[in-house]
């Protein structure tokens, strides 16, 4: 298993391989032609078919600005190496090109030179759960990840922090309707302002389904988050653990051992499945995002490690066939609800967990083989390509 880091990338949604990818890789362009007077990238295949209402021309633009930045689309050209592919020019002021590169999106928000994937840096010599439970016997699961990634790990899971309490701020502050056709309006704010008037149960529960709400709403609209594990599933681990710092007070440290508890749940998953919605379908996102989220709590709970495991196999259990069905090819419905109803189903699932011994017949390690096995018997029309599902019944012609 690699870096719980590349579980929480910090970047620019809705699309991890669409927005993410484009980013990283025009700052990796900047870096090595900073003397460029002006710039063109040319979008390749399925990267310059769906870029548009991903938001792809915006994000390369703001990290171009203030430079100028020419986007040329060309969705019938399909390199061999990958069908995210994407060329970068740099020019002088006499139109000499000084530098240009190829880069291919290959999902998760990673970049290549040549489209395949680099190897796992393998920082972690157990992968399933239970070896890892049986390893550890008394000490706690953040403390496997603290072993084997670093003292550095601290530092980008505070900063990773950080920027999700941010997504929610921001996410509330903001009104009006989502781009990219829908004209879906923002409810975030809302919501969050009608709990006001609730009382105090219906408040706490509904407050992280605002949050939730702001974050995938932030997603939707192109703006700043981590992801946890995904771009579609951002919302879910910060609302599930912010709304529990405004009822009990939980140090920076313990926040960020939750942390480091819930990538390596989504770690696991990522490794012996898949957190990918064009792989398994929305399982991987959501069904992932709520595992984690529920482990999570767990622990700030003060669950035993087998409590945290069984609520992370709730998390995950009770979304086994969720399909990947977005309307429009946009990450907003049905994607944005999914975020904050998933939220709820984390709290439900580490809060029973911490009422139980943690005895359970079925492992986390059973159903992410079980999340696996759904996922390649699925038909690739439920698994991101928005002809199935919702978005067969549902999509709508923005011309």
């Amino acid at each position: 298993m690699d870096s719980i880091k590349k579980i929480f990338k910090t970047g620019f949604g809705p699309s991890s391989s669409h927005t993410m990818g484009p980013a990283f890789a025009a700052k990796d362009f900047l870096h090595d032609c900073p003397a460029a007077n002006h710039y063109k990238v040319i979008l390749y295949g399925s990267l310059a078919a769906t870029g548009k209402g991903h938001l792809t021309d915006e994000v390369l633009l703001k990290q171009f600005y203030p430079l100028p930045l020419t986007i040329e689309w060309q969705p019938a050209v399909f390199l061999k190496e990958h069908p995210n592919g994407m060329e970068f020019m740099g020019y002088t002021t006499d139109d000499s090109l000084l530098l240009s590169r190829k880069y291919f999106s290959i999902g998760g928000g990673d970049i290549s030179m040549d489209g395949t994937r680099a190897a796992d840096q393998n920082i972690y010599p157990l992968k399933k759960m239970n070896d890892i439970l049986n390893y550890l016997k008394t000490r706690q699961l953040w403390e496997y990840v603290a072993e084997f990634e670093g003292p550095d790990i601290w530092d980008f899971l505070s900063e990773s922090w950080q920027t999700m309490q941010a997504s929610i701020l921001h996410g509330l502050d903001h009104e009006g309707t989502l781009p990219g056709g829908l004209h879906l309006p923002r409810r975030a704010s809302s919501v969050y302002s009608k709990l006001h008037g609730m009382n105090n149960v219906v408040r706490e529960r509904y407050l992280t389904m605002a949050f939730a709400f702001a974050v995938a709403e932030e997603n939707a609209s192109g703006s700043q988050i981590v992801t946890a594990p995904t771009c579609g599933s951002c919302g879910i681990l910060p609302a599930v653990l912010y709304s529990h710092t405004l009822s009990y007070e939980i140090t920076e440290k313990r926040m960020l051992h939750t942390l480091a508890t819930a990538g390596l749940i989504g770690n696991i998953i990522k490794y012996n499945a898949s957190l990918s919605g064009a792989e398994v379908g929305c399982q991987g996102e959501v069904g992932s995002a709520c595992a984690m989220a529920a482990a999570a709590l767990c622990q700030l709970l003060g669950g035993s490690t087998r409590q945290i495991e069984y609520a992370a196999e709730m998390g995950l259990e009770h979304h086994l066939g969720l399909t990947c069905d977005p309307v429009n090819g946009l990450v907003q419905i049905p994607c944005i609800e999914r975020n904050a109803f998933a939220a709820l189903r984390a709290v439900d699932a580490g809060y029973y967990a911490t009422l139980t011994d943690g005895n359970h017949l079925i492992s986390l390690d059973k159903a992410i083989l079980t999340m696996k096995n759904t996922g390649h018997d699925l038909p690739s029309l439920y698994k991101e390509t928005s002809l199935g599902g919702l978005a067969a019944n549902n999509n709508f012609n923005l011309l």
